[in-house]
């Protein structure tokens, strides 16, 4: 089956304007700074948006910018951010982040304290390509398409793409995902894979798509009698 995605991209982005909207995207909206944009995309890896949500708060009362980061200990930066998973790495990669932008400022000459490309910022540490691609979206606007689980998931269930892997998936995407919908994707998905199109036990039976996706590999959740 090959489906529409404009078709399901719109009848989404419709869909989930009365959902929560992801931690990163809301501190983006809160702020426009692209360096909180940048911690909180670091702090938000396998962890809840509402943790994340109180942990960013914490250290961004502390430490508001790379200057004011650099100043505190790795042990300070654990105590902020605690509970956020693998609290221990992240406050290790934060601890390095400051010195990193500055080092990589002076050699780019870049404008603000956060790079806006992509293989600059994958040499920050704790910057995979999912949390290069989403500083790119929300804090600069820039044409990157973000692939999380969310993603990767979905559109393997619409079956728009056949991948293993969210490299994969982003790989495919960029070939096959029109232009227009790369900065959009990650919040739609993630937002509608977090109120819906759970991981177990999905929402089909009140899904806008319900008579249009292939579903996939789809387990939907069990009626209750």
């Amino acid at each position: 089956m090959h489906i529409d995605i404009s078709l399901f991209l719109e009848k989404l982005r419709e869909e989930i304007k009365n959902y929560k909207v992801p931690v990163v995207e809301l501190i983006s909206i809160q702020t426009r700074d692209p360096f909180k944009v940048l911690v909180a995309t670091i702090l938000s890896a396998r962890t809840k948006d509402e943790t994340t949500a109180k942990a960013s708060e914490r250290l961004f009362k502390a430490a508001p910018d790379p200057d004011a980061l650099a100043m505190l200990s790795q042990e300070q930066i654990k105590k902020f951010i605690y509970p956020v998973g693998f609290y221990k790495t992240k406050a290790g990669y934060l601890s390095k982040l400051p010195n990193a932008l500055k080092a990589l400022k002076a050699l780019k000459k870049f404008k603000g304290d956060v790079p806006q490309e992509l293989d600059d910022l994958l040499t920050l540490p704790g910057v995979g390509r999912k949390t290069a691609s989403l500083v790119l979206n929300v804090a600069f606007q820039k044409d990157a398409i973000c692939v999380d689980t969310h993603v990767h998931r979905i559109m393997n269930i619409w079956n728009y793409v056949n991948t293993r892997t969210p490299l994969e998936t982003e790989m495919a995407l960029r070939k096959k995902l029109p232009l227009h919908y790369w900065q959009e994707v990650n919040t739609i998905l993630v937002t509608f894979g977090q109120g819906t199109c759970h991981p177990v036990s999905p929402h089909c039976d009140r899904c806008v798509l319900l008579n249009l996706c292939p579903q996939k590999g789809v387990k939907p959740r069990k009626k209750h009698l």
